[in-house]
C-alpha cells in the first residue's frame, strides 16, 4: 500500500473522532456569529453572520477583566507549583529517607479527593486567613490541589535520568546546586513542561472552588464570568456566551500547539515507575 493510500485510510479511520472533537467548537462558532434575532432559528448557518458579537461580547460580559484575572491566577499557580515541586520531586527521586514510600502513597491518595468534598472546609480556612474574594486566596487553594500531582509527575520522570551525569559533574568540581541547575534540570524540561501544562489547565478551567471563593465581579475568573451570563437570568444572550466560551479556549489551544513536542516527550518518557 502506498504512503498516500495509507494516509487516506488513517484519516478515514480517525474522522469520527475528529468530528466528535470539533463538533462543540463548530456549534460555539456558528452560534457566536448569529445575530440576536436569529438565535432561535432552526437554520444551521446564520443568514446574516456578524463578527461584531465578539467585539460586543468583550464589553457586555466583562470578558477582559475576567481574562486578566484568569491569567494571573493560572500563571501564578503554575509558577509556584513548579518552583515548590522541583526540589521535592528531586529529593524523592535521588535520596532515601524514612517514610519515603509512605509519602509517595500519600501523594497518590490525596489525588482521590474531589475539590467539591473539601469546599466547605477550604471556604472556612480562606475566610479565617482573610483571603476571601481575593485572587491570592484562590492561588493558595489551587497550589494545594496541584502540588501533590506535580511532585508525583516530576519524581517519576526524574528517576529516569541517570545519576552518572550528576556524579560526573561533581567530579569536575560542580556544586550540587550548580549540577541541579546546569545538568539535571535541562534534561527534565519535558517533564516540567508537561506538569506546568496540566497545572495551568486546572487553574484556567477550575469552576467550583472559584465559585465558592469569589464574590465580587471584579475578581471573577473566566469560568465564573461566563457562568454569570447564564445562571439566574431571564434572557440569555447565547451569541455572547458562545463567543466568550470560544475565545476562552484559544489560549489553551495555542499553548498545546506551541508545547506539543515537550508534551509528547514528557508523556512518553515520564511513565510512573
Amino acid at each position: 500500500m502506498s504512503k498516500l493510500r495509507r494516509s487516506i485510510l488513517y484519516w478515514i479511520l480517525l474522522s469520527p473522532m475528529v468530528v466528535l472533537a470539533l463538533f462543540p467548537f463548530a456549534v460555539m462558532f456558528v452560534t457566536a456569529l448569529k445575530p440576536t434575532n436569529e438565535m432561535l432559528s432552526s437554520s444551521w448557518w446564520p443568514n446574516e453572520p456578524t463578527w461584531r458579537n465578539f467585539i460586543d461580547m468583550w464589553g457586555e460580559t466583562g470578558f477582559g477583566l475576567a481574562l486578566l484575572n484568569t491569567l494571573i491566577v493560572a500563571l501564578a499557580t503554575t509558577a509556584l507549583v513548579i518552583l515548590i515541586a522541583i526540589p521535592a520531586a528531586y529529593a524523592l527521586s535521588r535520596y532515601r529517607f524514612a517514610a519515603r514510600g509512605a509519602f509517595r502513597q500519600f501523594l497518590l491518595i490525596s489525588q482521590m479527593l474531589s475539590p467539591i468534598v473539601l469546599v466547605i472546609g477550604l471556604f472556612k480556612l480562606i475566610v479565617a486567613m482573610g483571603l476571601i474574594d481575593r485572587l491570592s486566596g484562590l492561588v493558595f487553594v489551587y497550589i494545594g490541589f496541584n502540588l501533590a500531582f506535580a511532585v508525583w509527575m516530576l519524581q517519576s520522570y526524574f528517576s529516569t535520568i541517570p545519576r552518572d551525569l550528576e556524579e560526573a559533574a561533581w567530579i569536575e568540581g560542580a556544586s550540587p546546586f550548580k549540577t541541579l541547575v546546569k545538568v539535571f534540570l535541562p534534561l527534565a524540561v519535558p517533564a516540567i513542561v508537561v506538569t506546568a501544562i496540566f497545572t495551568f489547565i486546572f487553574a484556567w478551567n477550575e469552576f467550583p472552588l472559584a465559585l465558592s471563593m469569589l464574590r465580587q465581579q471584579d475578581s471573577y475568573t473566566l469560568p465564573i464570568q461566563i457562568f454569570n451570563q447564564v445562571g439566574g437570568r431571564y434572557t440569555i444572550e447565547w451569541n455572547y456566551v458562545m463567543a466568550a466560551a470560544l475565545v476562552a479556549t484559544i489560549p489553551i489551544a495555542v499553548m498545546f500547539a506551541w508545547l506539543q513536542r515537550y508534551l509528547m516527550r514528557g508523556l512518553a518518557l515520564g511513565a510512573v515507575k
